[in-house]
C-alpha cells in the first residue's frame, strides 16, 4: 500500500513538474510575440474565438491557435482582454461585444481555465445565440478550495463561493453546448473539470493544468464539434 502511495506521489510530481515548465516556456515565448491579433483570421471552417486562462494572453495558446488555424479555422482572438485578470462578467462582457462588433455567428469558443468561466456567462447572455458550442479545458467550473488559500486577490474569484462561480452553476441550460476537457490530475483544480449535463465530459490520462493544451485530444475535439 505504501509503495503505490509512493508510486502515485512521484508520478504526480513529475507531471506537475513537467506541467510547470510548459508554462514557464509558452508565457516566455508570449511575452515575446509579435504575431497580430489578426494573423489567424482566415479560413472556410467553422470560427474560433480563443479565451484564455487568468495571466494568459491569447499568445499563450499559440501552439493550439496555430493547429486549429493548420486545419482550416478563423482564428479570432481578444487583444482586449490582455492577461486576463479582470473579473468573470468584464471578461464576459468583452466576448459579447467582440460577436456583436463583427457580426459573428455560430462561433465555436476554445477557452483555457478561467476563459472557459467567461465563456459560458457569456453563451448564457443576450449574444449567447451566436455561440455554437464551446470547448472549455481545464476550466473551474465549481471552483477552486486553493483559491482563497491563495494571496492573489484576481485568484479569490475561483473560490466555489464567490457569486460568480454561484451564478455559473445556476446556468444549466448553456451546459449542453459545453464539452469540458480535463487531466486526471489537476494541481490547480482538485474538484476536477466534469460538468454536469455537458454535452461531453473528456477526462484525459494525464495530469496537469497548462500543458493539457497540447494534446492532441483537444484539437480533435474541436473538430468534432465544428463537424455538427
Amino acid at each position: 500500500m505504501a509503495g503505490e502511495w509512493i508510486i502515485d506521489l512521484v508520478k504526480k510530481a513529475g507531471w506537475w513538474i513537467a506541467d510547470y515548465a510548459y508554462a514557464v516556456y509558452w508565457q516566455f515565448r508570449a511575452a515575446f510575440g509579435r504575431q497580430k491579433a489578426d494573423a489567424f483570421a482566415s479560413g472556410d471552417a467553422a470560427p474560433l474565438l480563443i479565451l484564455p486562462g487568468v495571466y494568459e494572453t491569447w499568445r499563450f495558446m499559440q501552439p493550439l491557435i496555430t493547429a486549429l488555424h493548420d486545419r482550416g479555422h478563423p482564428v479570432h482572438v481578444l487583444d482586449a482582454l490582455e492577461h486576463n485578470r479582470r473579473p468573470v462578467h468584464d471578461a464576459a462582457r468583452v466576448v459579447e461585444e467582440f460577436l456583436e462588433t463583427n457580426r459573428m455567428t455560430d462561433v465555436i469558443v476554445v477557452a483555457h481555465s478561467k476563459g472557459g468561466l467567461a465563456g459560458k456567462l457569456a453563451m448564457a447572455g443576450a449574444s449567447g445565440e451566436r455561440i455554437r458550442a464551446m470547448l472549455a479545458v481545464a476550466t473551474p467550473f465549481g471552483g477552486s478550495r486553493y483559491a482563497r488559500l491563495l494571496p492573489v486577490r484576481s485568484l479569490w474569484a475561483f473560490s466555489p463561493s464567490d457569486p460568480s462561480i454561484v451564478e455559473l452553476a445556476t446556468h444549466l441550460e448553456v451546459n449542453e453546448r459545453i464539452v469540458s476537457v480535463y487531466a486526471a490530475f489537476d494541481p490547480h483544480i482538485p474538484e476536477g473539470s466534469e460538468l454536469i449535463g455537458a454535452r461531453k465530459n473528456v477526462r484525459i490520462e494525464t495530469g496537469g493544468h497548462f500543458r493539457i493544451l497540447a494534446d492532441p485530444r483537444v484539437v480533435a475535439e474541436v473538430a468534432a464539434l465544428s463537424e455538427r
